[in-house]
């Protein structure tokens, strides 16, 4: 009878750049695993036969699958493990929320550290990257059936891809200059790189999935323009939901007030943070204060650090065990010096005679019973404003539908908040024939979901075609 497997209860750490080094560039944080890590991290693995893991995993992936294939040194085997439920591993490893999704349900948390799923999904997306087995993606003959695809993010890539593996002639419409959606106007080149997402994208351009960038679906072309003269059989609406959302109070009119989305895509997609090398600049304030706690004002804040400002704070009405941020995002923020204000909440913003931010008018808060988040609601406490010294503010308080497919779509059903709705069986819409899924159906959520909703909702465009 065999010896029970000893295993390592701490995860293998990962190396990161210097805190200080850091907040003054925009190079990649966390720099992964190399050869020897991931395949001592691996071997942590305890193989369950009903593996919780992959329940937490919205595409399903087979984890003990990818991970036995890194224990034993064999990274193709685990890349083609991954790629049969997730395009984007090096995209996803780097991203996703793990801690709550797969990492959450691993047997091993329960005694020490879970197994560092999205690490080791990363070291093989990267380690693919660097075989350059994206150019080893071989086009698929297409078939009659066209699908327009609106939106290149994660649900539109997901979509995309799973219908060209099965011979659809796929066009993806973007919106702006560039592909890729939210990895690439709304994540920082420090948590995700530009060129990683570039790549990964590649593979949908192999496959022979054509681009069609600068087209604003519901002004040069409408849903039922896609469907009627233009000759599509099916259409995917994967747009996300990019309307920026602000806190109502005075001097939002300001100069020097913005959206964590207008912030965020000027220096990452427009890559700002190059300037005067490239033609787009940004201003960026000494004192910069971020209204919110998610991952988004994490991004936010830490990309004004490594602009200049001297004084770079997170403004937030809970305390920090409410934040929505993932833990990785907060500690990191900690370590580059970002300054944070808990359970304080802005009344009003201050302006000088020229109409720019001076200052901020807050009130602090305490924590009352939970409310439908399931956190503890924010309660004023009277008499306890006070005023900071700001000259700028980004708002990241989340963001809702963009209205504009939805007022060019008649017979689209949408939700009081305006999201579409959807059959949970197939992404299909109220329309036949026109299927959506991401944030644009959800509001906003994580990488991976998207990027689930987009597979599911290819299933049923697939099914609907009769393919």
């Amino acid at each position: 009878m065999s010896e029970p497997k000893k295993v390592n209860l701490k995860r293998v750490p990962t190396k990161e750049q210097d805190p200080h080094a850091r907040a003054g560039n925009f190079n990649e944080v966390n720099y992964g695993y190399d050869a020897a890590e991931a395949k001592d991290e691996a071997g942590r693995c305890l193989f369950c036969k009903k593996p919780q893991c992959v329940i937490g995993c919205p595409v399903m992936i087979n984890i003990p699958g990818f991970v036995n294939a890194i224990s034993k040194g064999d990274y193709f085997e685990a890349y083609h493990i991954l790629m049969d439920s997730n395009v984007m591993p090096a995209v996803c490893g780097r991203v996703c929320p793990q801690e709550t999704q797969c990492e959450e349900r691993c047997i091993l948390g329960k005694k020490g550290d879970a197994v560092s799923v999205g690490k080791l999904e990363r070291f093989v997306g990267d380690w693919a990257i660097k075989q350059g087995l994206v150019k080893d993606v071989k086009p698929v003959q297409k078939g009659s059936k066209k699908v327009a695809i609106v939106g290149s993010g994660p649900s539109a890539i997901a979509c995309a891809h799973d219908l060209a593996r099965a011979g659809v002639d796929v066009t993806v419409y973007e919106a702006l200059h560039t592909a890729g959606g939210v990895l690439k106007y709304g994540i920082p080149n420090f948590r995700l790189p530009n060129e990683v997402v570039d790549i990964e994208l590649e593979k949908l351009n192999k496959l022979g999935v054509k681009f069609e960038l600068n087209k604003v679906i519901g002004r040069i072309f409408t849903i039922p323009d896609l469907l009627g003269k233009m000759g599509f059989n099916a259409v995917f609406i994967g747009t996300g939901a990019g309307t920026p959302k602000f806190m109502g109070i005075p001097g939002e009119g300001l100069n020097g007030m913005l959206s964590s989305n207008e912030f965020l895509t000027r220096v990452n997609l427009m890559e700002a943070y190059k300037f005067p090398n490239v033609d787009t600049p940004v201003v960026v304030g000494k004192k910069v204060a971020v209204v919110g706690a998610g991952n988004t004002a994490m991004d936010s804040v830490r990309t004004a650090k490594r602009l200049g400002s001297e004084h770079a704070m997170i403004v937030y009405r809970r305390t920090e065990k409410e934040a929505p941020a993932r833990i990785e995002e907060l500690h990191h923020a900690m370590e580059e010096g970002i300054e944070f204000y808990w359970l304080t909440a802005p009344v009003k913003i201050n302006g000088d005679e020229n109409g720019w931010i001076k200052s901020m008018e807050c009130i602090k808060m305490e924590l009352g019973p939970p409310d439908e988040s399931g956190r503890r609601r924010p309660v004023e406490i009277k008499g306890s404003n006070f005023t900071m010294d700001v000259d700028m503010v980004i708002c990241a308080l989340g963001t809702s539908s963009n209205p504009i497919v939805a007022q060019t779509t008649p017979g689209l059903k949408v939700n009081k908040w305006g999201y579409i709705e959807t059959s949970e069986e197939n992404q299909m819409t109220s329309i036949p024939g026109v299927f959506a899924g991401g944030d644009i159906v959800t509001g906003a959520a994580t990488v991976i979901s998207a990027m689930g909703a987009g597979r599911k909702a290819a299933a049923g465009i697939l099914k609907f075609l009769g393919i």
